[in-house]
Protein backbone atom coordinates (compact mmCIF):
# COMPACT_ATOMS: atom_id res chain seq x y z
CA UNK A 1 0.00 0.00 0.00
CA UNK A 2 2.67 2.22 0.67
CA UNK A 3 4.50 1.41 -2.27
CA UNK A 4 1.51 2.22 -4.29
CA UNK A 5 1.10 5.90 -2.73
CA UNK A 6 5.21 6.68 -3.28
CA UNK A 7 4.37 6.10 -6.81
CA UNK A 8 1.80 7.79 -7.06
CA UNK A 9 3.41 10.84 -5.32
CA UNK A 10 6.89 10.75 -7.22
CA UNK A 11 5.18 12.00 -10.92
CA UNK A 12 3.78 15.12 -9.06
CA UNK A 13 6.95 16.26 -6.93
CA UNK A 14 9.64 15.35 -9.55
CA UNK A 15 8.32 18.46 -11.94
CA UNK A 16 8.69 20.73 -8.71
CA UNK A 17 11.89 19.02 -7.51
CA UNK A 18 13.56 19.36 -10.93
CA UNK A 19 13.21 22.99 -10.77
CA UNK A 20 14.12 23.57 -6.92
CA UNK A 21 17.21 21.72 -8.11
CA UNK A 22 17.88 23.79 -11.23
CA UNK A 23 16.75 27.60 -10.27
CA UNK A 24 18.04 27.35 -6.03
CA UNK A 25 20.14 24.58 -5.24
CA UNK A 26 22.50 24.59 -8.40
CA UNK A 27 22.84 28.41 -7.69
CA UNK A 28 23.70 27.70 -4.43
CA UNK A 29 26.63 24.96 -5.13
CA UNK A 30 28.10 27.62 -7.93
CA UNK A 31 28.17 30.07 -4.98
CA UNK A 32 30.04 27.81 -3.14
CA UNK A 33 32.53 27.33 -5.80
CA UNK A 34 32.77 30.36 -6.67
CA UNK A 35 33.51 31.80 -3.40
CA UNK A 36 36.60 29.98 -3.29
CA UNK A 37 37.86 31.60 -6.73
CA UNK A 38 39.34 35.40 -7.87
CA UNK A 39 36.68 35.63 -10.06
CA UNK A 40 36.42 39.32 -11.36
CA UNK A 41 32.93 39.10 -13.05
CA UNK A 42 34.07 39.57 -16.47
CA UNK A 43 36.23 36.95 -17.69
CA UNK A 44 35.20 32.83 -17.93
CA UNK A 45 38.56 31.90 -16.04
CA UNK A 46 37.54 31.52 -12.36
CA UNK A 47 41.02 30.91 -10.71
CA UNK A 48 41.17 29.30 -6.92
CA UNK A 49 42.24 30.77 -4.48
CA UNK A 50 41.11 28.35 -1.61
CA UNK A 51 40.61 30.75 1.32
CA UNK A 52 42.00 33.52 0.94
CA UNK A 53 38.52 35.20 0.62
CA UNK A 54 37.54 34.28 4.27
CA UNK A 55 40.72 35.18 5.30
CA UNK A 56 40.26 38.23 3.68
CA UNK A 57 37.02 38.60 5.05
CA UNK A 58 38.04 37.83 8.70
CA UNK A 59 40.36 41.00 8.60
CA UNK A 60 37.83 43.56 6.62
CA UNK A 61 36.88 46.43 9.41
CA UNK A 62 34.20 47.76 6.72
CA UNK A 63 32.49 44.19 6.62
CA UNK A 64 32.70 43.92 10.85
CA UNK A 65 31.52 47.41 10.77
CA UNK A 66 27.88 46.20 8.39
CA UNK A 67 27.69 43.38 9.92
CA UNK A 68 27.66 45.28 13.49
CA UNK A 69 24.77 47.62 12.01
CA UNK A 70 23.23 44.49 11.09
CA UNK A 71 23.47 42.88 14.66
CA UNK A 72 22.01 46.45 15.90
CA UNK A 73 18.70 45.92 14.11
CA UNK A 74 18.79 42.03 15.02
CA UNK A 75 18.56 43.04 18.42
CA UNK A 76 16.30 45.71 18.11
CA UNK A 77 13.79 45.17 15.17
CA UNK A 78 12.13 41.71 16.13
CA UNK A 79 11.36 43.54 19.61
CA UNK A 80 9.71 46.64 18.35
CA UNK A 81 8.27 45.24 15.51
CA UNK A 82 6.56 42.08 17.29
CA UNK A 83 5.71 44.36 20.44
CA UNK A 84 3.70 47.28 18.62
CA UNK A 85 2.14 44.83 16.11
CA UNK A 86 0.40 42.40 19.21
CA UNK A 87 -0.67 45.64 20.61
CA UNK A 88 -2.50 47.02 17.74
CA UNK A 89 -3.80 43.58 16.79
CA UNK A 90 -5.35 43.38 20.55
CA UNK A 91 -6.93 46.65 20.17
CA UNK A 92 -7.92 46.35 16.50
CA UNK A 93 -10.36 43.44 17.60
CA UNK A 94 -10.88 44.28 21.26
CA UNK A 95 -10.94 48.40 21.63
CA UNK A 96 -11.51 49.24 17.94
CA UNK A 97 -14.18 47.05 16.95
CA UNK A 98 -16.15 49.90 14.78
CA UNK A 99 -14.42 49.93 11.36
CA UNK A 100 -11.93 47.11 12.48
CA UNK A 101 -11.84 46.02 8.42
CA UNK A 102 -10.51 49.32 7.61
CA UNK A 103 -7.74 49.84 10.16
CA UNK A 104 -6.47 46.70 9.28
CA UNK A 105 -5.94 48.13 5.79
CA UNK A 106 -4.28 51.23 7.15
CA UNK A 107 -1.68 49.28 8.74
CA UNK A 108 -1.12 46.85 5.94
CA UNK A 109 -0.72 49.64 3.32
CA UNK A 110 2.95 50.11 3.67
CA UNK A 111 3.32 46.44 2.50
CA UNK A 112 1.23 47.38 -1.04
CA UNK A 113 4.73 49.80 -1.50
CA UNK A 114 7.73 48.42 -2.87
CA UNK A 115 10.80 49.39 -0.65
CA UNK A 116 12.17 51.60 -2.88
CA UNK A 117 9.18 53.66 -3.01
CA UNK A 118 9.72 53.77 0.91
CA UNK A 119 12.52 54.51 0.65
CA UNK A 120 12.05 57.54 -1.72
CA UNK A 121 9.13 58.91 0.25
CA UNK A 122 11.04 58.92 3.72
CA UNK A 123 14.14 60.86 2.00
CA UNK A 124 11.52 63.55 1.27
CA UNK A 125 10.28 63.01 5.37
CA UNK A 126 14.15 63.56 6.76
CA UNK A 127 15.24 66.02 4.52
CA UNK A 128 16.77 68.59 5.91
CA UNK A 129 15.35 71.71 4.39
CA UNK A 130 11.73 70.63 3.29
CA UNK A 131 11.09 67.31 4.97
CA UNK A 132 8.00 67.01 6.96
CA UNK A 133 9.55 66.10 9.95
CA UNK A 134 11.62 69.07 10.36
CA UNK A 135 8.60 71.11 9.51
CA UNK A 136 6.64 69.42 12.38
CA UNK A 137 9.14 70.14 14.44
CA UNK A 138 9.40 74.50 13.44
CA UNK A 139 5.61 74.36 13.48
CA UNK A 140 5.69 73.35 17.05
CA UNK A 141 8.38 75.36 18.29
CA UNK A 142 11.19 72.70 18.60
CA UNK A 143 13.42 74.24 15.91
CA UNK A 144 16.23 73.48 18.58
CA UNK A 145 15.61 69.21 17.22
CA UNK A 146 16.04 69.93 13.49
CA UNK A 147 18.61 67.81 12.50
CA UNK A 148 20.08 66.16 9.14
CA UNK A 149 18.64 62.91 9.97
CA UNK A 150 20.40 61.12 7.49
CA UNK A 151 23.56 62.88 7.23
CA UNK A 152 24.65 62.73 11.03
CA UNK A 153 26.77 59.92 11.52
CA UNK A 154 24.62 59.27 14.74
CA UNK A 155 20.77 59.42 13.51
CA UNK A 156 21.22 57.82 10.16
CA UNK A 157 20.59 54.08 10.80
CA UNK A 158 18.08 54.89 14.02
CA UNK A 159 16.19 56.41 11.18
CA UNK A 160 16.60 53.46 8.66
CA UNK A 161 15.69 51.41 11.91
CA UNK A 162 12.12 53.93 12.45
CA UNK A 163 11.63 53.54 8.67
CA UNK A 164 12.00 49.44 9.06
CA UNK A 165 9.57 48.99 11.80
CA UNK A 166 6.82 51.47 9.85
CA UNK A 167 6.95 49.39 7.10
CA UNK A 168 7.03 45.91 9.11
CA UNK A 169 4.56 46.46 11.70
CA UNK A 170 1.13 46.56 9.51
CA UNK A 171 1.92 42.93 7.82
CA UNK A 172 2.01 41.63 11.33
CA UNK A 173 -0.86 43.20 12.47
CA UNK A 174 -2.84 41.65 9.92
CA UNK A 175 -0.84 38.38 10.74
CA UNK A 176 -2.03 38.58 14.19
CA UNK A 177 -5.30 39.35 14.48
CA UNK A 178 -6.35 36.26 12.05
CA UNK A 179 -4.04 34.03 14.70
CA UNK A 180 -6.56 36.40 17.27
CA UNK A 181 -9.56 35.51 15.79
CA UNK A 182 -9.18 31.88 15.11
CA UNK A 183 -8.98 31.93 19.23
CA UNK A 184 -12.59 30.58 20.65
CA UNK A 185 -14.04 33.21 22.55
CA UNK A 186 -15.47 30.79 24.98
CA UNK A 187 -11.54 30.75 26.45
CA UNK A 188 -12.21 34.48 27.41
CA UNK A 189 -15.51 34.46 28.63
CA UNK A 190 -14.10 31.82 31.02
CA UNK A 191 -11.47 34.09 32.17
CA UNK A 192 -13.63 37.07 32.76
CA UNK A 193 -16.07 35.17 34.97
CA UNK A 194 -12.58 33.95 36.61
CA UNK A 195 -11.73 37.30 37.82
CA UNK A 196 -9.05 38.07 35.40
CA UNK A 197 -8.41 41.88 33.76
CA UNK A 198 -7.87 42.20 30.05
CA UNK A 199 -4.31 42.36 30.23
CA UNK A 200 -3.81 38.78 32.52
CA UNK A 201 -6.40 37.42 29.54
CA UNK A 202 -4.26 38.81 26.84
CA UNK A 203 -1.13 37.17 28.91
CA UNK A 204 -2.32 33.98 30.07
CA UNK A 205 -4.59 33.26 26.66
CA UNK A 206 -3.49 34.78 23.88
CA UNK A 207 0.22 34.59 23.52
CA UNK A 208 0.55 31.23 24.49
CA UNK A 209 -2.04 30.30 21.88
CA UNK A 210 -0.49 32.64 19.47
CA UNK A 211 3.01 30.85 19.99
CA UNK A 212 3.08 29.40 16.48
CA UNK A 213 2.67 32.53 14.73
CA UNK A 214 5.12 34.52 17.03
CA UNK A 215 7.82 32.11 16.09
CA UNK A 216 6.67 32.40 12.04
CA UNK A 217 7.17 36.00 12.58
CA UNK A 218 10.48 36.01 14.58
CA UNK A 219 12.03 34.02 11.69
CA UNK A 220 10.93 36.65 9.29
CA UNK A 221 11.80 39.67 11.05
CA UNK A 222 14.71 38.08 11.95
CA UNK A 223 15.63 37.45 8.49
CA UNK A 224 14.87 40.87 7.34
CA UNK A 225 17.30 42.93 9.90
CA UNK A 226 19.85 40.30 7.98
CA UNK A 227 19.22 42.28 4.86
CA UNK A 228 18.02 45.79 4.62
CA UNK A 229 19.87 46.35 1.46
CA UNK A 230 16.61 48.12 -0.15
CA UNK A 231 16.31 50.57 2.41
CA UNK A 232 20.20 51.49 3.01
CA UNK A 233 21.10 51.23 -0.65
CA UNK A 234 18.36 54.20 -0.90
CA UNK A 235 18.05 56.21 1.99
CA UNK A 236 22.01 55.95 2.87
CA UNK A 237 23.98 55.46 -0.47
CA UNK A 238 27.12 54.54 0.05
CA UNK A 239 26.38 53.12 3.32
CA UNK A 240 25.72 56.63 4.86
CA UNK A 241 27.96 59.31 5.93
CA UNK A 242 31.44 57.43 7.47
CA UNK A 243 29.29 53.91 6.68
CA UNK A 244 27.06 54.80 9.57
CA UNK A 245 24.60 53.14 7.97
CA UNK A 246 25.86 49.88 6.23
CA UNK A 247 24.62 46.84 6.18
CA UNK A 248 26.45 43.59 4.99
CA UNK A 249 24.15 43.00 2.04
CA UNK A 250 24.85 46.20 0.67
CA UNK A 251 28.27 46.03 1.31
CA UNK A 252 28.20 43.10 -0.82
CA UNK A 253 26.48 44.33 -3.67
CA UNK A 254 29.12 46.92 -3.91
CA UNK A 255 31.81 44.45 -3.60
CA UNK A 256 30.43 42.74 -6.70
CA UNK A 257 29.24 45.56 -8.35
CA UNK A 258 31.33 48.66 -7.32
CA UNK A 259 34.64 46.72 -7.62
CA UNK A 260 34.48 43.98 -9.21
CA UNK A 261 35.46 41.53 -6.99
CA UNK A 262 32.79 38.85 -7.69
CA UNK A 263 34.78 35.97 -5.72
CA UNK A 264 34.60 38.17 -3.38
CA UNK A 265 31.65 39.27 -2.58
CA UNK A 266 30.08 35.36 -3.10
CA UNK A 267 32.46 34.74 0.28
CA UNK A 268 30.78 37.08 1.95
CA UNK A 269 27.08 35.82 0.84
CA UNK A 270 28.18 32.66 1.61
CA UNK A 271 28.58 33.92 5.31
CA UNK A 272 25.51 35.97 4.74
CA UNK A 273 23.45 32.70 4.23
CA UNK A 274 25.57 30.65 6.91
CA UNK A 275 24.17 33.71 9.52
CA UNK A 276 20.86 33.29 7.82
CA UNK A 277 20.24 29.12 8.43
CA UNK A 278 21.91 29.62 12.05
CA UNK A 279 19.61 32.14 12.93
CA UNK A 280 16.37 30.50 11.78
CA UNK A 281 17.22 27.05 13.30
CA UNK A 282 18.43 28.83 16.33
CA UNK A 283 14.80 30.82 16.94
CA UNK A 284 13.09 27.43 16.05
CA UNK A 285 14.93 25.88 18.62
CA UNK A 286 14.92 28.46 21.47
CA UNK A 287 10.84 29.08 20.47
CA UNK A 288 10.05 25.36 20.23
CA UNK A 289 7.96 23.79 23.13
CA UNK A 290 4.85 21.62 23.41
CA UNK A 291 2.12 22.78 20.59
CA UNK A 292 -1.19 24.02 22.11
CA UNK A 293 -4.55 22.59 20.47
CA UNK A 294 -7.66 24.32 21.16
Amino acid sequence: MHYRKHRLLVPFLAPALILYGVFVLWPYTQALYVAFTGWRGMSPNKPFVGLANFRKLAADDVFWNALGHNALMLLGLPVTVLSIALVLAALTLQGIRAGGSAYRVVFFFPQVMSAVVIGVLWNFVFHPNIGLLNGALGSLGLGGLKRTWLGDPGLVLWAIFAVAVWAGVGFFVVYFVAGMQSIPGDLYEAARLDGANPWQAFWGITLPLLRDHLQVALIFVGLGALDLFVLVQVMAEGGGPSRAADVVARYMVDVAFGQSQFGYATAIGVVLLVLSLTLSFAMFRLTRRERLEF
